[in-house]
């Protein structure tokens, strides 16, 4: 490869590192090209699988000033740029990884921090945007509603004693006063 080539490679690495979100590393040693075309097409639009020479995505992340992941960087290695929801993308590494015993998940990087395989995992372990927004707007209805009911009980009480006060009145048989 070319050191105009290399510079460019590097560059475009490194403008991934910047756009995305979040990163998983992998190991896809012992895949084939199908199972990668797989893999890309599980991942969707919001994510691009990556295969790089370590030494470039060194150095890419190095000008991202990305740190902690240099020794994920050893043997045949790619990277998935996470532009959209993190968890979407780490489910479906992890349910590709399932399938495919030789795809291996190193680690990666969210937030400003290198993340450890178990903490790519427990992000794919969690609900997805969608799900946990679905369950907030429900638990929000229950509480308004309840509050509601709340604030109508009052009403109602007054309503029933004044009925059972009528009732006894009319049951006593005293007529209301003349006036």
């Amino acid at each position: 490869m070319a050191t105009a080539d290399k510079a460019t490679a590097v560059a475009d690495i490194a403008e991934k590192f910047k756009e995305s979100t979040a990163t998983v590393v992998t190991e896809y040693r012992g895949l084939s090209v199908a199972n990668l075309a797989e893999l890309r097409r599980s991942l969707g639009n919001d994510t691009t699988y990556t295969v790089a020479k370590n030494t470039l995505v060194k150095r890419a992340a190095s000008e991202a000033g990305i740190e902690g992941l240099d020794e994920l960087f050893a043997g045949p290695t790619a990277i998935a740029f996470i532009n959209g929801e993190p968890v979407d993308a780490a489910k479906a590494i992890k349910k590709f990884a399932k399938d495919n015993k030789a795809l291996t998940i190193k680690g990666g990087y969210m937030d400003g921090r290198a993340l450890t395989v178990s903490e790519v995992e427990r992000i794919a372990d969690l609900e997805s945007r969608e799900v946990l927004l679905s369950k907030l707007a429900g638990a929000l209805k229950a509480k308004q509603s309840q509050a509601a009911a709340l604030f109508a009980a009052p009403a109602s009480q007054v309503a029933r004693l004044a009925a059972a006060l009528q009732e006894k009145k009319a049951g006593s048989g005293e007529s209301e006063p003349a006036e």
